[in-house]
Order: C-alpha cells, then structure tokens, then sequence
C-alpha cells in the first residue's frame, strides 16, 4: 500500500517540472521503488522459508570413565576402544577409519559444545539420544547428562530420547563378539514396577528440560523394540495399559500429551498380538500399533528393512519405495529417514558392507527425503539420520580420515545453503 502512496506523491509533484525533469525523476523513482519491491520481495521469502527438523541418533557409548563400560571397554574409553584398536585386532583389515577430531571425551561437556556447533552450524538441530536401563539402573547415560546437558551451548540443539531396549549380547565386548549372539548379558525388558520407574525419572530429569524436543507441545519418546518391551511388561494388554499409564503421567506433567514413537522394522511384528487383529481389519500391523498407542514412526537404520550389502544407490533403490508403504499402510504418520551405511566389521571382524556411500550420494538421498517431506505440507517437518557417530557400524556423520566433513557439509548444502 505504501508504495502506491508514494508513487501518487510522485505523480503530483510531477506536474510542476517540464516534460524532460518529470521523465527523468519517473525513470529513477521507478528503478528505486523495483529495487525495493525486490529486496521486501527477498525479505519476506527468507522469512517464510520452510525450517526443517533434521534430527541425527547419538550413540552414547564414546564417553570415558564411565565404570558401567569398563567390562565391555576395560581402556575407559568406552567403544572408542573397538575403533582404535581395529588394525590392531584385525591386521589388514580395509577398515581403516580414523575419527578428524580425536577419540574424543563425548561426556565432557567442553567436547559435547564443539559438537553441538559444529551440527547446528551444518543443519542437524536434533540430536535423538539412545537412552539405556540395565540392571534397575541407566547405561551409557554419561554423555547426556554430563556432557550435552552441561554443555553452555545446549539450548542450541533440542533432543530426545530412543529406548535403546534391546539384549545386550556378546557383540560390544571384541574379546567375545566372534562367538555370536547367544550369550544375553542383560535384557532390555522391564516389568510394570521398573517401567513406572523409567517414566517418572524421565519426565522429571528430561520431558521439562527446555529444549526437550516437542511436536505440538508433546514430548517425543520413541521405544525400539515393542516386541522386547510387551515380552517384558507381560504381554499385549499389560503393554497398552503401561502405555496408557504413561500418557497420563506426561499430562500431569503439565504437557498436552506424549508423541509416542514406534521405531520400524520388520521383526517388530514377530508377535501374536499382529495376528489377533487380522480378523478385524485389512492392515492388522497398523491396528497393533495403535492398539498399542503409538502416535507416529520413523526408521532407525537401513539394515532393518534393505539388503545393505550391496552399492549405496541399490538400497536407495528399495528405500524410498518403502516410505511410501508404510505411508499407505498406516494410519500414523512416517518420518522419512536415511542412513549413510553400514559395515559392522569393527565390531565383529566381517560384515554386510554397504559400499559407495559417498557423500554426493548422500546429498541426494537427503534431498529426496526433503522433497518426500515438502509434498506433504501437512507432517511435521522431521527428518532421521542414522547417525551422529555410529562409528562402529560405520554410519557417521562426525568427520573421518576418508571423506572428511564430506557428510556433514551434504546436510549443510540441503538444509542451510538452500
């Protein structure tokens, strides 16, 4: 509107200059006001520019002096001692990867600042922590609460939590890991009593921390194994009793619900529960998990559900086929979710090994996970990153000896440069 005021003031003031002054004065008042036009024009696009949750998992097992670790890590270095000890245990072995800033200290919260502006500053503004409880107790916590949570910078990047509830079997410990699978050290089930533990502690130590990462309003809690978790808690009903025990608890905390997210793959299915709802519906796996309570989904690693042995663009190739699946299937939304690869030989001397994942390829398959998100204007704008610092499944965005902050700058070109 002000433009056009200001143009008519122009026009007036034009009737008092000869013909040749008010061409002249109209010329260069026009090429002003375009100019302006074109720069309010760029303002308000930068403002409506689309803001993206680009959210990586953080694996805490990289923290030093933690005592729970030392009977898988005796060093105290936690799995940094898998990574720097690979030659060594394996002479010759093509893994070679060695981390750019160091077997670093990720529960020290000096440590845990670089790394929260080093992933703002390229485009991850999420970090989903797996979050462990063994033995009555929380494991590998020490890089959350010692190291994130006491960082000065932490306000800069929300978080939430993964219950990483999963056996722990031989694989962390290299001395053991070539024997298999077998041997279960602790299991990731839990009754009703330690599960109302686990919540209570939860909502109070990270739901009401600020920067807790919300969707509505609702704090994100997502479980990676339901099937564990049922087994554990003493079947399908118990489960969803728990889990409606659960959402109550979050709303007495002052929040307007609980985001309760189911961590996909296929074996998460293996359960009688699926088979009961068949008779009732023609997508008995999205009548389980709602029976359960879950509110959306996302991926956390290729391997779950692709063949990741094999060229990095033939798994894209089954993918992103699946996002759209899943879409069709189920009633709750999908977040879409990409992985940089997969070998696993750190850990256990051989391994699928996804193979040409480079970082231009990456890029592509962030920007085809954009686009997924972008035509859908009505999900939420998250996005999952397998991961942070997955080193020992080589699936990483912290900068190697190989390709450098080649992962993190691909990020940073999809998600800050554009």
């Amino acid at each position: 509107m002000i433009y056009f005021v200001y143009l008519s003031l122009i026009r007036i003031f034009a009737h008092r200059m000869n013909e040749k002054q008010a061409k002249t004065m109209m010329k260069k008042q026009f090429l002003l006001l375009f100019a302006l036009l074109v720069l309010s024009g760029r303002s308000v696009f930068l403002q409506a520019a689309k803001q993206y949750d680009v959210a990586a998992y953080l694996y805490p097992a990289y923290a030093y002096n933690d005592p729970r670790l030392r009977p898988f890590w005796p060093s105290g270095m936690g799995e940094w001692e898998t990574v720097m000890t690979m030659q060594q245990r394996n002479p010759g072995h093509y893994w070679k990867r060695q981390p750019l800033w160091g077997p670093v200290n990720e529960a020290d919260p000096a440590v845990m600042e670089m790394e929260i502006e080093q992933a703002t500053r390229h485009g991850v503004n999420v970090f989903i922590f797996d979050w462990y409880w063994y033995d009555g107790r929380p494991f590998m916590e020490t890089t959350l609460t010692d190291g994130f949570l006491k960082a000065p910078n932490k306000d800069k990047m929300k978080f939430y939590l993964m219950w990483a509830n999963h056996n722990v079997e031989n694989y962390w410990d290299t001395r053991i890991s070539k024997y298999g699978g077998e041997n279960i050290i602790w299991r990731g089930g839990v009754d009703r009593d330690e599960f109302e533990k686990i919540c209570k502690r939860n909502i109070e130590m990270f739901f009401k921390q600020p920067n807790y990462y919300k969707i509505d309003g609702k704090p994100v809690f997502m479980i990676y194994e339901v099937t564990t978790f049922i087994e554990g808690i003493g079947g399908v009903d118990a489960a969803i009793d728990a889990l409606k025990w659960f959402r109550k608890e979050v709303k007495k905390a002052g929040f307007p619900d609980l985001e309760l997210q189911f961590t996909m793959w296929n074996s998460q299915f293996n359960y009688s529960g699926v088979d009961a709802a068949k008779a009732s519906t023609e997508s008995p796996r999205d009548a389980f998990i709602r029976r359960l309570g879950f509110n959306s989904m996302s991926h956390y690693q290729f391997c779950h559900f692709a063949n990741v042995d094999q060229d990095y663009e033939k798994v894209l190739e089954e993918v992103y086929p699946e996002w759209d699946r899943l879409e069709k299937e189920f009633t709750i939304p999908y977040y879409p979710h990409i992985s940089i690869g997969w070998d696993n030989s750190p850990r256990t001397g051989e391994s699928a090994v996804t193979r040409e994942n480079t970082p231009e390829r990456f890029e592509k398959a962030l920007r085809k996970a954009k686009a997924w998100v972008d035509a859908r204007p009505k999900l939420h704008p998250l996005i999952t990153i397998n991961s942070w610092n997955e080193w020992t499944e080589t699936s990483y965005l912290e900068p190697d000896n190989v390709y450098g902050y080649g992962y993190l700058e691909a990020v940073k070109k999809v998600f800050v440069d554009e």
